[in-house]
């Protein structure tokens, strides 16, 4: 044999191997999830906006929520929230910079399924989820033929 030998097989790494690699709870599971109250605004007569308070409850009752530390809310999550508060609680100037803020700072937390693709984070999937791809899988065979099979080769 010409060369060095290979490693041993438990020396053996890939490079392109992700850390940040996850499996996420299914969103009926992530649902029964635990809303940790917003923080206090400074002036205390101002109150959230509904659709930031929307927004928050549908972070934390969402797969991702799992995987936030208390310095990703701390330090991230109350900003989208505030910049949130003003989007939406403002009178319509600046929409364009606080909508490009706002899809910044959210991919940082995976809001978005290419967020999570790039985070590679995989939402488990529940058996309903396999029940409708076996029904639909089952509805294909049985609705009839494969349109492909008119082709034909060309000689």
């Amino acid at each position: 044999m010409r060369g060095r030998p290979p490693k041993p097989a438990g020396m053996r790494q890939r490079r392109n191997r992700s850390s940040t690699s996850a499996t996420l709870a299914p969103p009926e599971e992530s649902a029964k999830n635990k809303v940790p109250p917003l923080p206090k605004r400074e002036k205390s007569s101002e109150r959230w906006h509904t659709k930031v308070v929307d927004w928050w409850t549908s972070v934390w009752r969402s797969p991702m929520a799992a995987e936030y530390l208390d310095s990703d809310v701390k330090g991230g999550l109350y900003l989208v929230a505030e910049l949130y508060q003003q989007l939406w609680a403002g009178n319509g100037e600046d929409v364009a910079r606080l909508a490009g803020e706002i899809r910044q700072q959210e991919i940082r937390f995976g809001l978005s399924p290419i967020d999570r693709r790039r985070l590679q984070w995989e939402i488990e999937k529940g058996e309903q989820a396999d029940e409708r791809t076996s029904r639909r899988r089952n509805l294909k065979s049985v609705e009839g033929k494969d349109p492909r099979d008119i082709l034909k080769v060309a000689k």
